[in-house]
């Protein structure tokens, strides 16, 4: 085979049919691979270093190479500073083994210059099963890998800025956590010295009115407390419960009142309201259940008092809905001191804004809230 012929078109079909493959010069097949704009090239590994005998212009394009440059070669000479000899010896180890591989390699023109080369290469045997050549197509994937390279690099960016973020935000967290528990401390320190006054006060003052005053005070400090503790004890400060509160609340009041024969009857729903409306929410249920414990049951002639106090929470067509019910003698008999909770629960329903509502239940009252309630995907925030 003459290896110093020139690069024109020409020379190309001339080549192929050196190879002495079994299809000739006039194939089809092998005209397409002469003349296809993918860079194409075919080693004989019959001879030393498997060199190559066909190189199509496409592949001499790409390399900037001549034919007579290329010819009785073996493509190493791609293979420059940079290129991955770990895919070099994959590269290898399938020519030994007689196998397909598609790889990608960062290979090097004439000039020097790099580009990526998607390479695929294939043994070729004969009928017999006798290895004859190595087909090999190469094409530039420069553009891809680049794109790749920025967006890995793109990626670690960015990766990078969640976790400083990440870093930021637990430092924030911890911090805050922090503050919580001195807030908790110092506002439970602020409220039992509140409660401690009072009691102070009111054991100096003779005039029993007064006195139940500063008692019914307590109870909403109590409550107040109540509400903190809860809210600072739960996994999200921003969140309270309302329906556990109002279970608690109702057991607490009746123990503390010593009316054993008085029973609750309770239907909540979980309702959940945000942190800074706890407060009003949870001293209108105290309030309720304070004035009915107080004023709607009578004696009765052997002295007992009997009757219940029913608690309801519901959230239909995105309002909340507590109602607070009792079997007694009803408001036509209740004093000032409950027409004093009917004030503060009016006050408070102005905040959250409530239509607040009392009924005749025969026998008893029934108070019925309703407010705006926004639906949320853990439960409903008012």
């Amino acid at each position: 085979m003459d290896w110093k012929r020139t690069s024109e078109p020409a020379d190309a079909w001339h080549m192929t049919d050196d190879l002495h493959a079994e299809h000739g010069k006039g194939d089809p097949f092998a005209a397409a691979i002469r003349a296809t704009r993918m860079s194409m090239i075919i080693t004989d590994p019959r001879r030393p270093d498997n060199p190559i005998v066909f190189a199509n212009d496409a592949f001499l394009r790409l390399t900037g190479y001549e034919r007579q440059e290329v010819l009785g070669k073996n493509c190493r000479f791609l293979q420059g500073p940079e290129t991955d000899r770990m895919a070099v010896e994959q590269v290898r180890e399938a020519i030994a083994s007689r196998s397909d591989i598609s790889i990608d390699l960062l290979n090097y023109r004439k000039d020097g210059s790099t580009f990526w080369n998607a390479l695929y290469i294939s043994p070729v045997s004969n009928d017999k099963g006798e290895l004859q050549f190595f087909f090999a197509s190469q094409l530039d994937v420069s553009d891809r890998k680049l794109s790749e390279h920025r967006m890995s690099a793109d990626k670690e960016r960015f990766e990078k800025a969640v976790r400083e973020r990440t870093k930021e935000l637990e430092a924030a967290l911890e911090a805050q956590t922090t503050l919580l528990h001195e807030v908790d401390h110092r506002v439970k320190n602020n409220l039992q010295m509140i409660s401690s006054l009072i009691i102070m006060q009111r054991r100096t003052i003779k005039d029993e009115g007064i006195r139940q005053s500063l008692t019914t005070m307590l109870e909403r400090i109590e409550a107040l407390s109540t509400v903190h503790r809860r809210l600072y004890q739960s996994k999200d400060v921003s969140r309270f419960d309302v329906s556990d509160f109002a279970r608690d609340l109702i057991s607490d009041l009746l123990t503390a009142s010593g009316r054993s024969e008085i029973t609750s009857k309770l239907d909540l729903d979980p309702i959940v309201v945000s942190a800074e409306k706890a407060t009003p929410v949870a001293l209108m249920v105290n309030e309720l259940v304070t004035n009915a414990l107080k004023h709607a049951f009578k004696e009765k002639p052997d002295g007992s008092i009997a009757g219940s106090i029913g608690i309801k929470m519901s959230q239909p067509d995105g309002h909340l809905n507590i109602e607070v019910t009792d079997d007694g003698v009803g408001m036509a008999d209740s004093n000032g001191d409950a027409s004093f909770g009917m004030r503060l629960i009016k006050s408070l329903g102005r905040q959250l804004h409530a239509d607040i509502e009392w009924r005749d239940a025969g026998p008893g009252t029934r108070v019925v809230i309703r407010m705006p309630n926004v639906p949320q995907q853990e439960g409903n925030v008012l």
